[in-house]
């Protein structure tokens, strides 16, 4: 999946984030459309929408009943309900298809490179299964790349580098266990470019596309570098500024277009 979307995204370089900001977004939004038309009971939500107005109608013609208002409000939560139940399954149908977009947006236009000169943190953290002690662990590093303090060791199984950038390029650290070697990338100022924050062995390398998963059997769980959001301009900055504006446009997308579709939500 990454391969792919490594092809399709930045047709004209990553300098130029607000074409895939703009396109894709609205893609997601007529993608969600054709899917919600063809995955949703349109006239289930049609009857439950009717319903739902119906019965606020009532509570408003009828509010000196009482009782006949608790009744129409009931039944609008019930109505309320089933439009919500009806929603369900387009929602989790369109779920993979959008958080993989995200994420692979993200990855791409979210970070910048580290400054040249720049002092950063590498984390490294012990997979707690394997029984491996902090001190079993060294780090080689590349020209350009130096040692800025000596390495900190946690008893909890963590070691922390501090590593100064000292040339541009896209670095590649080696973190040694006994014979074991992983290796993870450190990319240092230059144009914008897809950056690799963390490697690791949990779900949560989904979220981060740049590089493979840590293997099951390494006595490593995850390492991990941090970047700083890389300024957009007209959009949002950083990681939760392209989610929420992925979003937001997509529905946006997705209102003005449900029309021409013939969709109803």
């Amino acid at each position: 999946m990454t391969a792919a979307f490594d092809f399709i995204l930045a047709p004209f370089g990553h300098g130029q984030a607000w074409f895939d900001l703009l396109l894709w977004p609205v893609l997601a939004g007529i993608l969600a459309l054709l899917v919600y038309k063809r995955v949703s009971n349109q006239s289930g939500i049609a009857r439950a929408k009717k319903g739902i107005v119906v019965n606020l109608l009532e509570v408003v013609l009828f509010r000196h009943d009482l009782g006949g208002v608790f009744v129409s409000t009931a039944k609008a939560l019930g109505q309320n309900a089933l439009y919500l139940a009806h929603n369900l399954l387009p929602m989790l149908v369109m779920f993979v298809p959008m958080m993989a977009l995200v994420v692979q947006l993200v990855s791409h236009y979210a970070l910048d490179p580290v400054p040249l000169g720049s002092v950063e943190l590498l984390n490294v953290k012990l997979d707690p299964a394997m029984k491996t002690k902090p001190t079993d662990v060294r780090l080689e590093l590349p020209d350009g790349v130096a040692l800025d303090a000596p390495p900190v060791r946690t008893p909890d199984g963590e070691v922390v580098w501090r590593l100064r950038a000292e040339t541009e390029g896209d670095h590649v650290l080696r973190i040694l266990v006994g014979e074991q070697v992983l290796e993870k990338k450190l990319a240092v100022g230059g144009a914008p470019r897809k950056v690799p924050v963390m490697r690791t062995k949990s779900w949560e390398q989904l979220l981060y596309p740049a590089e493979g998963a840590i293997p099951s059997e390494s006595p490593l769980y995850s390492v991990d570098l941090h970047y700083p959001d890389r300024p957009l301009y007209f959009f949002p900055d950083g990681e939760g500024g392209i989610l929420l504006w992925f979003f937001v446009a997509s529905l946006a997308a997705g209102i003005a277009l449900k029309n021409r579709f013939g969709v109803t939500f």
